[in-house]
């Protein structure tokens, strides 16, 4: 398995409530398309270096994650289809990792 990283930018106006079920329903995906999740890292409110969707805030959250190549294809997009992401990104941290036989 490989470990990869996605970094999402939230709209500043989604609740605390919708941002919480906006994740869960990633990991949901990570896990039932047979990866692990490491860590959910919420970085918070941030100020934007300039508007995206005329708003100069945004919501960042990194998900850590292992799982199969074909996991983030999936992932991306169900991403691509959620309301209330701007922006996101994903990216490869490791080919393999350790302890998991190839």
């Amino acid at each position: 398995m490989r470990k990869f990283e996605t970094l999402l930018l939230l709209s500043p106006e989604l609740s605390a409530e919708n941002r919480e079920g906006v994740v869960s329903t990633f990991t949901g995906i990570i896990e039932r398309e047979k990866g692990v999740m490491e860590e959910v890292d919420n970085w918070g409110m941030r100020d934007l270096a300039y508007p995206v969707r005329k708003l100069m805030r945004g919501y960042y959250v990194r998900l850590v994650y292992q799982g199969p190549a074909p996991l983030v294809a999936e992932l991306e997009r169900n991403i691509r289809m959620t309301d209330g992401v701007f922006k996101f990104v994903t990216v490869k941290l490791a080919d393999e990792v350790a302890g998991e036989v190839a």
